[in-house]
């Protein structure tokens, strides 16, 4: 057995995987959970099988962590590896760096749409899964989705429609599809770009697509060598594009911006002027490099990631918005906090619509961010424990935008065991802890799904 200290930090502490699939029943709950919490809290994340180093956190195999909460009682915790050929042990990248869809490690987010709960990577196909986590295989929507699936797909409020892209080595490089509130995929459309990027997210709003084209990009040399093929390559350049929501448009107008990175976007919106606003936790040079060091990345010939540059220092990624617009083809831009942020969530019923509230995970503790008063507020996580995402659900008979709770499950650095933390999203004052029988690694992103189910 490895000593602690010698393993990479994506393989240790609060990261460290657990080596099997567990479940338990009626969990202990200290405090209260609010009557309306009636469903399934799904998270997703990496976890190697135990021995395993695939040279870089985002590529562990796929674990889903869930909680069936009804009644006010915590009636089972389970966990289960999202079972792709991967895990099987086929290798995703082929020699001509043509991708296996079917062989990615679905590992970085769950949702629900259309009644179908999916797995998420965003290199492959998404892994259809049971609402009790079974994984059942890989989704095509029928034989029509060619192209690999972003992990960040963003359902329209109104519509109901699934906006989605993904993205490949090889041109094209970027496909847009969309998906009927019914689960139809009857749009996909090929977008120019000049190369193959790590385009982890985008945005919507009510009449357009936010791409942003970034200068994270692929690299043949890394590839075949475990870990994630892409570094930083300043010289890619940085925009931002407009795309109409129009059926069949494919024309962009591109913004360039200074170079940076974004790994999650917190939502976008059109102003009363008819600006897209953009909100996003955003990455300089250096902030990117150190994180991406940290996770077994690196950024080119010149070595690991995460050596600051002389001088530099420690950068972080903060809260960013981006004001664009449509009528001067000026991009203004200015941070929202000046704390390091991640995992930006909001009230999903207002997706691609005005929001006033941002919630982010700030180091040990999670973040209230009020966009109109230009306030905050901290709820810190005590001891080792680490809070993950949080997730917003939005209370049954509410009418305000912060009327809901916010669930986050807690990782710890000590081994100990994890837990569901449930806050009021209005004060952020805990609601509710459902006690878990055992360790829960940080991890990625996941989704409320509302309605009782199957009761297994």
């Amino acid at each position: 057995m490895s000593d602690e200290t010698t393993l990479p930090l994506y393989l240790r502490g609060r990261f460290a995987p657990v080596p099997e699939e567990h479940s338990a029943a009626d969990l202990t709950v200290r405090g209260s959970l609010p009557p309306d919490l009636d469903g399934r809290y799904l998270r997703n994340g990496p976890n190697p099988l135990p021995g395993e180093d695939k040279g870089h956190w985002f590529t562990g195999s796929g674990m889903l962590h869930g909680i069936r909460l009804g009644r006010g009682r915590a009636e089972w915790y389970r966990n289960r590896w999202v079972r792709t050929r991967e895990l099987e042990g086929h290798p995703f990248v082929r020699r001509d760096f043509s991708i296996d869809l079917t062989a990615t490690p679905a590992n970085t987010h769950v949702i629900r749409h259309a009644g179908t709960v999916l797995a998420l990577c965003e290199v492959g196909l998404p892994y259809w899964v049971t609402p009790s986590l079974e994984t059942v295989g890989p989704y095509d929507f029928a034989g029509r989705l060619k192209t690999a699936m972003t992990a960040h797909p963003k359902e329209d409020p109104v519509t109901g429609e699934l906006h989605l892209f993904g993205t490949g080595f090889a041109p094209p490089c970027l496909t847009y599809h969309r998906v009927t509130a019914e689960g139809l995929l009857l749009d996909s459309r090929p977008i120019d770009v000049p190369g193959p990027t790590m385009m982890h997210d985008f945005a919507i709003t009510e009449h357009h697509i936010v791409w942003m084209d970034l200068p994270v990009v692929f690299d043949p040399a890394l590839a075949g060598r475990g870990g994630m093929p892409y570094r930083w390559d300043e010289t890619y350049g940085a925009r931002l594009g407009l795309m109409s929501r129009t059926p069949g448009s494919t024309d962009v107008r591109w913004y360039e911006i200074d170079p940076c990175y974004v790994f999650h976007v917190g939502n976008a919106y059109e102003d009363a002027q008819g600006r897209i606003v953009l909100d996003v936790v955003r990455y300089d040079n250096a902030g990117f490099r150190n994180a991406w060091s940290d996770i077994g990345g690196t950024t080119g010939p010149g070595g690991p990631a995460g050596v600051p540059e002389p001088g530099h220092p420690q950068a972080h990624a903060v809260l960013h918005r981006w004001t664009l617009d449509t009528a001067t083809g000026r991009v203004t831009e200015s941070p929202l906090d000046d704390r390091d942020a991640e995992f930006p969530t909001h009230n999903e019923t207002l997706t691609g619509r005005p929001n006033r509230y941002l919630y982010t995970v700030s180091g040990d503790g999670i973040v209230k961010h009020d966009l109109t008063r230009h306030t905050s507020h901290v709820y810190e996580t005590p001891g080792a424990r680490h809070a993950g995402e949080a997730v917003f659900v939005p209370a049954a008979d509410g009418t305000g935008e912060d009327e809901g709770w916010l669930l986050s499950l807690i990782s710890d650095d000590d081994g100990e065991a994890g837990e569901l933390l449930v806050l009021d999203a209005a004060d952020l004052s805990v609601q509710a802890e459902v006690e878990l029988p055992y360790p829960v690694p940080s991890g990625f992103h996941g989704s409320w799904l509302p309605g009782p189910g199957p009761a297994a």
